[in-house]
């Protein structure tokens, strides 16, 4: 149950403000919701076996102490991601190929997801969780999420405030990120900590690097 609830609200959270989720606004006003939480709930079950049995294999794999440490930079990684914030330019050219709505939907939440941080995430808590309890959490969490997108989307006329959600998930990332890291790496040496901070300055880096201007 542990793992269930964990899933739902981290995924839940994960979800918030993501690309992904404003996919699901957006769709919602051209389609039926209906049809649009039935093509994210297909796409999110198909995605989620993928993330979770990766997730399984890597924590056979991999001592708890690492794992649980691993996970955290992860976490705090995930965190940075949603700080940094999306593109929908991808997911849009994608929509434009399909005629049929749910399949439209299914196809575009898929190629969204798939490498995505929440798919990430999902990996991370398999990892450590039991994956049945996860898959069906983290399936749940994220139809949940959009599912209430789209409800305010409609009942609004207008698009969610990225930038407060962005900040509240990224906090919550952080302080499980930071509760994972220390959990694991009380059973680690001071070089594995070094090796930590060296792989955060290096995410840093890449999400919050200025573009290199071109031509002037």
């Amino acid at each position: 149950m542990k793992a269930f609830l964990l899933s739902l609200g981290l995924i839940f959270i994960a979800e918030l403000g993501d690309k992904t989720q404003l996919v699901a606004l957006t769709l919602a006003t051209r389609f039926n919701a209906r049809v649009v939480l039935a093509g994210i709930f297909t796409a999110t079950l198909l995605v989620h076996v993928i993330s979770v049995a990766l997730g399984e294999f890597v924590g056979v794999l991999i001592p708890t102490a690492w794992t649980h440490f691993l996970a955290g930079l992860a976490f705090i990684g995930f965190g940075l991601w949603t700080l940094r914030g999306d593109s929908l330019d991808d997911e849009r050219d994608n929509a434009h190929r399909i005629a049929s709505p749910f399949l439209l939907v299914v196809v575009t939440f898929f190629l969204a997801e798939f490498g995505d941080k929440t798919m990430l995430s999902t990996v991370t808590l398999a990892t450590t969780y039991s994956i049945i309890p996860v898959w069906l959490g983290s399936t749940l969490g994220m139809v949940l999420s959009d599912g209430l997108a789209i409800w305010i989307g409609q009942a609004m006329g207008s698009r969610l405030p990225e930038r407060v959600i962005r900040l509240g998930a990224a906090f919550i990332f952080f302080v499980f990120g930071l509760f994972s890291t220390f959990q694991g790496g009380l059973n680690l040496s001071p070089p594995v900590w070094g090796l930590g901070v060296a792989i955060l300055a290096i995410l840093v880096f890449i999400f919050f690097r200025k573009p290199v201007q071109k031509g002037n």
